[in-house]
């Protein structure tokens, strides 16, 4: 049992009305309220938690009859003193294929603009502290690569980040995925009939969930004006071969190669939180090493780098290390 509040609102996005894949613009929002909450007229700070890709906001939410999900560990750390209190936003970003990135894009929707609705909409809905030094994003994988980018991009919004092993150094973490995309599309007939295969069955193996996550990504990164799905992908789907000037519009929306052209950004940040696993299947936490440094070297107030025994999934228990600790910054 919580002892705070695990509630749902809903609202009708202006901003992803008319999104050409006819995902639906009314989104549901999950939030938590700390105890106290009803019994008083206190304020608290927000953490907006984003998921990881193919996962919902409601996955974070998942009962395990052997261990508490990520709210329900947060909850106990609250009661425990161990945590400072904050509500928590959980947005739902996915889309056709899975995930958004959470950027704005024209083949799938203005998903960080949405955010910012979603922001607008919890502090008019709930006692907020609706002031950026007061709002943290947090998220893993795809979600840690939205709350970057949200920093980075939208400064005015949010004042702390933090990414469990959130997509960066994309030669080193992305790339190697081209290869087995293109295998996966190339069996399916072609991109368009992947597309119909997605739709009728989902991903089913290794190939099809790096082809699917290509997808997604070069919907997000690489957009055109063309037919169904509206992107170009970065790889031969016949040849397994790079299109390289496709490629460089996927860096173009790296993180660790957005830190020169974002440091005045960045160094408005009160704190930014990078953990990631030391066998990360993906390498991310040598893109999380890459980054940090370099968000040093621009002059970033307070670089957290934390590294464990782990890999790519299952992550989710290190929310308990890090959310106290972004609390703690956002009560200060």
């Amino acid at each position: 049992m919580l002892a705070g509040t695990f509630t749902s609102t809903t609202f009708d996005s202006q901003v992803l009305k008319g999104n050409k894949l006819g995902d639906p613009t009314c989104r549901e929002v999950l939030v938590y309220l700390p105890p106290g909450y009803d019994a008083s007229t206190t304020r608290f700070p927000m953490v907006v938690l984003l998921t990881g890709f193919a996962s919902t906001h409601r996955s974070t939410f998942g009962y395990s009859p052997w261990s508490p999900n990520t709210i329900e560990k947060l909850d106990m750390q609250i009661v425990a003193g161990e945590c400072e209190p904050v509500i928590v936003a959980l947005p739902d970003c996915t889309n056709r294929w899975g995930g958004s990135q959470f950027i704005d894009s024209s083949a799938t929707g203005a998903y960080q603009s949405y955010l910012v609705e979603v922001i607008e909409h919890v502090d008019a809905t709930f006692r907020t502290l609706p002031e950026r030094a007061r709002r943290a994003v947090v998220g893993k994988s795809s979600g840690g690569f939205g709350a970057l980018r949200l920093g980075m991009d939208r400064p005015e919004v949010v004042s702390v980040i933090g990414s469990h092993a959130g997509d960066a150094a994309f030669d080193i973490s992305m790339r190697p995925m081209l290869t087995s995309a293109a295998i996966a599309i190339d069996r399916a007939g072609g991109l368009h009939a992947f597309c119909e295969k997605m739709a009728e069955s989902g991903p089913r193996g290794g190939n099809d969930f790096d082809a699917i996550f290509v997808l997604a990504s070069s919907a997000a990164y690489a957009p055109n004006d063309g037919p169904f799905p509206h992107c170009d992908l970065p790889v031969n789907p016949s040849t397994g071969e790079v299109i390289e000037a496709v490629w460089h519009r996927w860096l173009a929306h790296d993180p660790l190669e957005r830190v020169d052209a974002c440091a005045d950004a960045i160094r408005t940040m009160t704190l930014i939180v990078l953990d990631a696993g030391t066998r990360d299947e993906h390498g991310l936490h040598f893109g999380h090493r890459l980054l940090a440094e370099r968000l040093r070297a621009v002059g970033a107030a307070a670089v957290e780098l934390n590294e464990f025994d782990g890999g790519h999934r299952g992550t989710s228990h290190r929310y308990a290390l890090t959310l106290p600790r972004i609390a703690q910054v956002l009560h200060q």
